[in-house]
């Protein structure tokens, strides 16, 4: 299994250099060179098995011969082990032909923990036998810093530097990263928003002396890694509901779009997806760009649901360079524009293969509000502002059932709002229930990319 970059300007790399990498030297993503296909059969044999099975097979078709099977099954049990719940990722049902799947069973209380625990063992698994130190880079509107914390605390291999705006997660995120104590652990607070952070982590990949200097990698959805470990759950949700006899369709709440990409990632592989609906708050650009097919950046709000405040959604690439049939050039072209002017065109063409899979849709916060309170008055069940802003979307779709909303954090990472909405305040889960008297342990940084580069030299020694 070959990975090509989306700009086409960096010689294709095998599995593990893709994952180690992250971002290709020329500023694409990293895809498959060609994408693994599963048969009818093979998906219909999912049905039933343990999740870290599936997620064996998933992620090895997307590793190939780099990693022996029987070493990426063990890896997957002992990722999956950390979760709460036996089924890792559990539906319930919350209305006619209406499902959530709850994807925050894991160590953080949030869906990234579904592709980082088993990224934090795939990157032990590969330095180890390197004799590596990587430093990773990673910048988190919420709940990646902390799936990456809890994933990565205390690996001898790997450094990591969290970059959080300040001011702009909930409490509960902030501290599942700033109460690590360990050394290879290093978190920072930008006075910016995430899209500052994020476009700070692009510049530190750019930098081809501090790239080699501190062995830099990135663990954000710009790691295909995170995509391939995020599709394994659209095939166990889809499967328990009666997939590949019948499509299924989606309803994911987005920022970034690593989420939702990964539903085409298991759509493209043979999974009968009927449409995913891209649900955003109010940074609507995603929703816009599934609209009108003019993805441009707004002016950033910050809302109550704060993993969601992006107005760059990195994993866009990616589906513009499928949708224009792999076009490097016309990719590089488009995005290297709107870093610059902050907009850019989606061809007729690509935006009518992209409208084929994906439906975009916005949600007040009122309607969020609104939402978080309906649910518990109708199901008794307590949902994050995230899941909220989904849910809310549904009589709005236009795709057809059964649909399952991916219910990405625990309503404990946001009590206060959902206290606010309901009356109710969430409580934490037993193992973490004393977070918020552990010492915290972080820097404060202005949004300034040289600044933060001679932050990340000094931690990693050089």
């Amino acid at each position: 299994m070959r990975y090509v970059s989306t700009r086409g300007r960096s010689p294709s790399v095998g599995f593990v250099d893709a994952v180690l990498a992250g971002l290709a030297p020329d500023g694409g993503l990293y895809v498959p060179q060609a994408w693994p296909v599963f048969t009818h059969n093979e998906i219909a044999n999912f049905a039933g098995r343990p999740y870290a099975q599936v997620a064996a097979v998933v992620l090895g078709a997307f590793a190939g011969d780099e990693v022996a099977p029987a070493d990426m099954l063990a890896m997957c049990e002992e990722a999956y082990a950390t979760f709460r719940h036996p089924a890792v990722v559990p539906l319930t049902q919350i209305g006619p032909n209406a499902f959530i799947a709850e994807l925050f069973h894991g160590p953080s209380l949030a869906f990234k923990d579904v592709a980082m625990q088993i990224l934090a063992r795939l990157y032990d698994h590969i330095l180890q036998r390197q004799g590596r130190t990587q430093t990773i880079l990673c910048a988190t509107s919420g709940d990646t810093g902390g799936a990456a914390v809890e994933a990565f605390r205390g690996r001898k291999s790997v450094r990591v530097m969290a970059l959080f705006p300040e001011g702009r997660i909930s409490e509960v995120q902030r501290r599942f990263m700033t109460a690590a104590v360990e050394d290879n652990i290093a978190c920072v607070a930008v006075a910016g928003d995430f899209d500052d952070c994020q476009a700070i982590v692009k510049d530190a990949f750019r930098d081809d002396d501090l790239r080699q200097a501190v062995d830099l990698s990135g663990v954000n959805s710009i790691n295909f890694a995170r995509i391939a470990a995020q599709a394994v759950y659209y095939f166990t949700t889809a499967v328990a509901l009666g997939a590949p006899h019948r499509p299924v369709s989606f309803c994911v709440p987005s920022g970034n779009f690593g989420d939702a990409f990964a539903g085409y990632v298991a759509k493209t592989m043979g999974l009968p997806i009927s449409r995913i609906v891209v649900a955003t708050n109010s940074n609507d650009i995603l929703a816009r760009a599934f609209s009108t097919g003019r993805y441009e950046r707004g002016a950033g709000v910050a809302t109550i649901s704060p993993a969601m405040d992006i107005q760059s959604a990195s994993n866009f690439e990616r589906l513009f360079f499928e949708a224009t049939g792999r076009d490097a050039a016309a990719t590089e072209a488009a995005f290297n524009n709107f870093a610059q002017s902050g907009g850019l065109d989606v061809p007729p063409a690509a935006l009518q293969m992209m409208q084929a899979s994906f439906q975009g849709l916005s949600t007040s916060e009122d309607d969020t509000r609104a939402t978080i309170a309906g649910m518990l008055a109708v199901t008794g069940q307590l949902i994050d502002p995230h899941t909220a802003v989904a849910v809310a979307a549904l009589p709005r779709t236009s795709a057809p059932g059964p649909i399952v909303v991916l219910s990405t954090a625990h309503p404990a990472k946001f009590p206060e709002d959902v206290a606010a909405a309901t009356g109710r305040t969430p409580a934490l889960p037993a193992g973490v229930a004393d977070l918020a008297a552990r010492p915290e342990r972080f820097d404060r940084a202005p949004a300034d990319a040289a600044d933060i580069k001679a932050r990340l030299r000094a931690f990693a020694g050089v």
